[in-house]
């Protein structure tokens, strides 16, 4: 609970002790940040006008930071302007209860606030213990809402990014698959079908997204009522209104240097040759495949034709054929 003004900490502390709330308290903007790091609220009642740092640029700092983005902010502001409204939900609170302050009022909006919280906490602790890589968009802003760390490390290994920039192949990824969903919504009479998936790929490995579930959708006053984040189930994921809200996105890497492993001991290749014949067979040309390994176009050649002549072909279909062919019988699994 952040404000300059101690009656209205005091009012409102009395009134969450009352129900059993534990109130950590600061009077300025340094203060409040250093609180909320140490304290790790559940929410945060934030002043908007305060001497110094005021709340607009508390709330950015705090959304700034992967570790504190997740924590729901409420605004207390005695401006009822729209545009200093529009100002805190843009600068990442959920609601806004203005002054002066009923405490039953406030209560209230933190209550639901707090529910869609915690759901949303519970959410990420499951994935954190199962070591998924998921993230948590919000589709209006773009805003990376949170994200478990082995997501945190694909997305800066596969795009640079960090929270809460959401890597912008994926954004548009997000927006498109929600608008071709409300496009083919079942109220058309169409059946809903599976999204499709981004992929990405650096080098033998690959990154895939699928579009899990709405976890919030947005509600008219900017911010998002948090649901369960449970299974899509065969029917798909439900559209957020309008298209937008918070989605769970779930992220899977696949490395075929196990293939290419493979490909070697199958074939007594080196390993840059191995490498080149698992190109082949994904349908690359010999410029692109001397680009993704550093290596001339002739060089690529001189590989393939001594590929050639250990797989006893003449051609390059023949050996990608041969190859993946070899490749279906240890991997079943793979896909081209």
């Amino acid at each position: 609970m952040v404000d300059d003004v101690p009656d209205n900490l005091s009012l409102l502390h009395d009134a969450l002790d009352e129900h059993g709330y534990i109130v950590l308290a600061a009077t300025s903007g340094e203060a409040a940040l250093a609180c909320v790091q140490q304290g790790r609220p559940d929410i945060v009642l934030l002043d908007a006008m305060m001497p110094g740092m005021d709340g607009f640029e508390v709330a950015r700092r705090l959304k700034a930071d992967p570790s504190t983005a997740h924590i729901p902010i409420i605004f207390m502001t005695g401006l009822t302007e729209t545009e200093h409204l529009v100002a805190a939900l843009q600068a990442g609170g959920v609601d806004y209860v203005t002054k002066p302050l009923d405490p039953r009022a406030v209560l209230a909006r933190m209550q639901v606030h707090l529910q869609g919280a915690r759901q949303a906490r519970q959410t990420r602790q499951a994935l954190d213990a199962f070591g998924y890589a998921s993230i948590a968009v919000r589709a209006s802003s773009g805003r990376l809402l949170w994200q478990t760390p082995l997501a945190r490390e694909l997305l800066q290994l596969y795009y640079g990014t960090i929270a809460p920039q959401t890597p912008a192949p994926v954004l548009a990824w997000l927006r498109r698959t929600l608008d071709e969903m409300a496009a083919h919504s079942p109220a058309d009479g169409m059946p809903p079908q599976e999204p499709a998936r981004l992929c990405a790929e650096l080098g033998a490995r690959r990154l895939s997204f699928r579009l899990h579930h709405c976890i919030g959708e947005e509600t008219s006053g900017g911010g998002t009522a948090a649901g369960p984040a449970g299974p899509a189930g065969p029917a798909g994921p439900a559209v957020g209104a309008a298209a937008g809200g918070d989605w769970l996105i779930v992220m899977r890497e696949v490395s075929d240097v196990a293939v290419i492993r493979s490909l070697g001991l199958a074939f007594s290749l080196t390993a840059r040759e191995a490498e080149v014949l698992y190109w082949v067979v994904k349908g690359k040309i010999n410029r692109d495949i001397g680009e993704i390994l550093g290596a001339s176009p002739a060089t690529v050649k001189k590989h393939l034709e001594r590929i050639h002549a250990k797989l006893g072909v003449e051609t390059r279909t023949a050996a990608a054929s041969m190859a993946l062919t070899r490749v279906r019988e240890m991997h079943p699994q793979w896909e081209v």
